[in-house]
């Protein structure tokens, strides 16, 4: 004799509720390092510009090999001064794609200090 149970179909409902969850959670997960990503990105573009403007090169020249580095958008401000140069990279972040174009932009800066060297 079969006994007919009532939570019949109770796994499959709690799995069909667990799903959508696991999959924004893993969404969110993305996005949060494509956003350390282009930080870390932001800070390499302005390191590198601040290294290229304290040996000596073109301000064009060094601000390109910075804009090669960081994420698109990202703008820079150079100041010389006391003998040090400082880049600050800045700009957005957006989502990476995924159907999470709801989710806004993130504004990311780095800033970088080199100390300008001596010709010779």
């Amino acid at each position: 004799m079969s006994r007919i149970r009532p939570e019949r179909g109770a796994v499959t409902a709690e799995l069909v509720m667990t799903i959508p969850v696991l999959v924004a959670v893993t969404a969110g997960l993305v996005w949060l390092l494509s956003v350390g990503f282009d930080q870390l990105r932001m800070i390499d573009a302005a390191r590198e510009a601040a290294r290229a403007l304290a040996r000596g090169d073109d301000r064009v020249a060094a601000l390109h090999i910075g804009r090669r580095v960081a994420p698109e958008g990202a703008r820079f401000t150079v100041v010389e001064a006391g003998g040090l140069v400082t880049v600050r990279a800045s700009g957005p972040a957006g989502p990476p794609g995924l159907a999470l174009e709801l989710v806004p932009d993130v504004v990311l800066s780095a800033e970088a200090v080199a100390l300008v060297e001596a010709p010779g």
